[in-house]
């Protein structure tokens, strides 16, 4: 697998932290003391699946493609307004692909879903069932928190991340795992009612739902576990890697993952303070950044690490 473009997209609306005042009592010393967020971007008038689309836009452009060029739309997606038909479906239509050859899918692992979604197109492209995806992780987080918990919905932020993917040899590692904690992160939205329910828990919506200790306690030894053992099935030495990419979901998880390792802050890159966390989308658009930036450059290792809600983890050695 080789990346042959990134691109990203972010709502237009920036809310500060001092912007929260007016909606949950909090203030800006109280929410970047704990979590390093200044602001983030929250969607107001956009569509969602046209925002993932652009992401998706960007990413061709960067690659010097068009839409048809793609054989394969793969989206990662925690929640949005649609069940069905899958985001990947919707991204297909705005882009104007013409199919039938363009298979789409959506996935879901949470907010490592990142890296189990660029597993999966590893395997299309190695196997030869596609020679170019399109890769989306897109997130509207913040329709799943209770505004009125500052301790959830201050986190937050909304955003897209894509790469245009083709066949190489540049996905070096990568890991995953699951460990059966259902309890730590979660969310519950309400099905359609039927007449024959009897049981319990007939009314299942549920705002988001988090652990806080629990989670930093799971983040913090999954990522400097996983992130070990990718890098030494790399047969590489932490040393080697240029960049690491974690998922940006509290700067204090960040810099008490990075403090295990004897290495430059500079290789830990972030970007939290300004897009709080986006789940899945955190990496892409990160990367996307860095990209653009001039900080990334073709030729550097980097390690991508993810965790979240299941509790599920994932990381990959990959050469840009």
């Amino acid at each position: 697998m080789k990346i042959l473009g990134t691109g990203s997209a972010v709502p237009k609306h920036t809310v500060t932290n001092d912007m929260l005042s007016d909606y949950v009592n909090t203030n800006d010393e109280w929410i970047s003391t704990r979590t390093g967020i200044k602001s983030r971007q929250i969607i107001t008038d956009e569509r969602f699946e046209e925002m993932a689309a652009l992401a998706g836009q960007r990413a061709l452009d960067a690659a010097g493609l068009v839409p048809d060029d793609i054989d394969f739309i793969i989206c990662h997606n925690v929640c949005n307004v649609y069940v069905t038909p899958s985001l990947a479906a919707l991204v297909q239509h705005i882009l104007g692909l013409k199919g039938p050859n363009c298979p789409t899918m959506d996935i879901n692992s949470a907010c490592a879903g990142f890296t189990y979604g660029l597993d999966i197109c590893e395997s299309f492209l190695e196997t030869g069932r596609a020679s170019r995806i399109l890769y989306i992780c897109a997130e509207e987080v913040t329709r799943m928190v209770d505004w009125t918990q500052r301790e959830t919905c201050v986190l937050f932020g909304d955003g897209a991340g894509a790469l245009v993917l083709g066949k190489g040899d540049n996905y070096l590692a990568s890991k995953l795992t699951s460990t059966p904690m259902p309890d730590v992160i979660y969310y519950r939205l309400p099905c359609e009612p039927t007449p024959f329910e009897t049981g319990p828990g007939i009314d299942t919506h549920m705002p988001m739902q988090l652990k806080g200790r629990e989670v930093f306690r799971m983040a913090v030894t999954s990522a400097q576990r996983d992130i070990k053992d990718v890098v030494a099935k790399a047969g590489l030495e932490l040393g080697d890697i240029d960049y690491f990419l974690l998922h940006q979901a509290n700067m204090r998880i960040v810099d008490a993952i990075k403090q295990n390792f004897d290495l430059p802050q500079e290789r830990f890159l972030h970007n939290i303070e300004r897009r709080g966390n986006t789940s899945s989308a955190s990496i892409p658009i990160l990367l996307d950044e860095k990209i653009r930036e001039g900080v990334i450059k073709r030729g550097d290792l980097m390690v991508f690490n993810g965790f979240g809600a299941g509790f599920v983890t994932s990381a990959a050695v990959v050469r840009y």
